[in-house]
């Protein structure tokens, strides 16, 4: 057997994998999956009680090109007193009709790039296409690669952020303004997200605050992208909403939290990209995609990625 390729974050950088190389290959796999050609299974999840460790194992799979995903990750809050990032873990990738490896995958970078991608996919249907400004709650790795891509979808010019590490916020400042964006360092989540058109939250899932962000002060067209399972916004504001789509319907269905009430949810992503329920309706219509993370997009921009490796050392 060859030796099996392992593509650090480094690695993965150089590929020059772009939002729309991003966006396009989501929206295959999701079409594969419609057409039964690419299939994946729910999180499986443990959390350990009373240490604030989160452990996530995700699975999808496609036959063409003959590949599967299983992407692990380890949420510690811990860690950053190590000196190592809250979450790590790796994407395992198997030829899927003979079992035999294929390549290890860094899943720090996968998680982040694919995260703002999935949001990229709605933001795309859901967003007012002339969006300037975007407010962050959570000013870490989320946040920066959701800003790389929504610079490229919108028209933006400022942005507002709200968070607890100075180093992260800097780091997001700095992003900020090699895009040649204004940035207004906010004094609370709440100032973070009024006023502007685009909401990006990415606050830790586990061990964080109690919620402190409301959706009825979002101003009127807002398109949020809520990446930490709505854990620093009130659950029941979310009905001033008028479109709230989820990830995966099925995902949600067989895992026993819930994002939020079901009645507010319009429907999922899959929904979304198929035609099977509509866009943003009217300019000053307020949406949030409020998602949990799905395996199909972990899939889809793992075999991108390998595919463009291969192509490099072809």
């Amino acid at each position: 057997m060859s030796e099996i390729p392992y593509l650090s974050e480094a690695d993965l950088i150089a590929l020059g994998i772009t939002t729309q190389d991003v966006v396009e290959s989501i929206e295959s796999a999701i079409r594969g999956d419609e057409a039964g050609r690419v299939w994946s299974a729910p999180k499986a999840v443990i959390i350990p009680p009373n240490d604030g460790r989160y452990m996530m194992a995700a699975l999808a799979a496609m036959d063409e090109p003959s590949l599967l995903a299983v992407k692990t990750v380890v949420l510690n809050p811990e860690n950053p007193v190590r000196g190592l990032p809250q979450i790590n873990g790796l994407v395992t990738m198997l030829d899927s009709s003979s079992g035999l490896p294929a390549a290890i995958l860094d899943g720090n970078w996968i998680t982040a790039v694919r995260t703002a991608g999935l949001s990229a996919v709605a933001a795309s249907r859901l967003a007012n296409p002339d969006a300037q400004s975007v407010g962050f709650v959570g000013c870490g790795v989320q946040a920066r690669s959701h800003l790389q891509s929504f610079a490229d979808l919108f028209p933006l010019k400022s942005i507002k952020l709200f968070g607890r590490g100075q180093a992260n916020q800097d780091r997001l400042t700095a992003a900020a303004a090699d895009l040649g964006l204004s940035v207004e360092v906010s004094t609370s989540g709440q100032d973070a997200i009024e006023d502007v058109d685009l909401v990006v939250t990415s606050i830790t899932a586990t061990g964080g605050p109690e919620p402190f962000l409301d959706a009825r002060g979002l101003k009127s067209g807002v398109f949020a992208a809520v990446t930490d399972l709505g854990v620093p916004w009130f659950r029941d504001s979310f009905s001033a909403l008028d479109r709230v789509v989820i990830d995966d319907v099925e995902q949600e269905a067989a895992l026993p939290n819930k994002l939020c009430d079901p009645a507010f949810i319009s429907g999922d992503l899959s929904g979304l990209v198929l035609g099977k329920i509509d866009g943003r309706m009217v300019h000053d219509e307020r949406a949030a995609f409020l998602f949990r993370g799905h395996a199909l997009g972990d899939l889809a921009l793992s075999v991108l990625a390998l595919q463009k490796y291969r192509e490099g050392y072809g």
